[in-house]
């Protein structure tokens, strides 16, 4: 059996901190809630990935454009990756930053360009920053596995990748969500603070979602208004607009195509 593409579809394309969004309290989980019955929200977060091993995905994941009409339309994209990219040279997990760059950009293109095969000119598309890295406490949790890993990121060497996503934003006239700088300035520039909003040093709290939701929020708002919550339609009516007498002519699609 397959599902007939009844409604839209938001698109969460990133590493692990994309994957926790399902979590309680989680930024995924909110959207899906403020989207109900509006916008379907699909999670493609994938734990440990780079922008490199996400292109590949990135590939199967959206359908050529020959094949649109036949399948659900992704009307917004957010693509949060660079946690993974930016550890150091040595990880197997490194994406250097002009190839991470590249990368972020062939995404963009690989869907705003007609020459392209995935051209998708509805898809909106909002980047969101790497949050800030507690270095050492993640260093701490590394040290005491077993065996023992070395340090694999820095504050410095995470912040490169941050400003490297706002540039190609703004290179691209994308929007972005500064996950870094929403993040810190909560936790009012304090390294100690963070722990409310980081599980690990790395990964976010529902606290740590919670931010980056409201500032994603903000974002479609003033980018996309179109597609805030508030300004969709339900697509089929609410149960007191149903005649019981003849549900099949009153539960009718009002689907509007944004």
């Amino acid at each position: 059996m397959s599902v007939a593409p009844t409604q839209d579809a938001i698109v969460l394309f990133g590493d692990s901190i994309t994957q926790g969004g399902w979590e309680a309290g989680g930024f995924a989980q909110k959207l899906a809630y403020s989207y109900g019955r509006k916008m379907d929200v699909i999670n493609r977060g994938f734990g440990g990935y780079n922008t490199e091993w996400a292109l590949p995905i990135f590939e199967k994941m959206f359908t050529k454009k020959e094949n649109h009409s036949a399948y659900q339309k992704c009307k917004l994209l957010t693509i949060w990756f660079g946690a993974n990219d930016a550890c150091l040279s040595f990880s197997r997990q490194h994406v250097p930053l002009a190839r991470y760059k590249e990368n972020l950009q062939w995404m963009v293109r690989s869907l705003r360009e007609q020459d392209s095969e995935y051209y998708s000119p509805s898809t909106r598309i909002i980047f969101i920053t790497p949050p800030p890295i507690q270095e050492d406490r993640w260093a701490g949790l590394l040290a005491d596995r077993d065996p023992p890993q070395e340090k694999d990121r820095t504050w410095e060497h995470t912040k490169a990748y941050v400003e490297a996503v706002k540039e190609t934003a703004n290179d691209l006239n994308v929007p972005y969500v500064d996950a870094w700088d929403a993040l810190w300035r909560a936790a009012g520039e304090q390294q100690p603070a963070l722990n409310m909003f980081m599980t690990d040093g790395l990964h976010l709290t529902k606290e740590g979602y919670e931010i980056v939701y409201n500032e994603l929020i903000d974002v479609i708002a003033k980018a996309y208004p179109e597609l805030h919550p508030d300004n969709l339609p339900q697509v089929f009516p609410a149960w007191d607009s149903v005649d019981p007498r003849d549900p099949r002519a009153t539960v009718v699609s009002h689907y509007v195509d944004v």
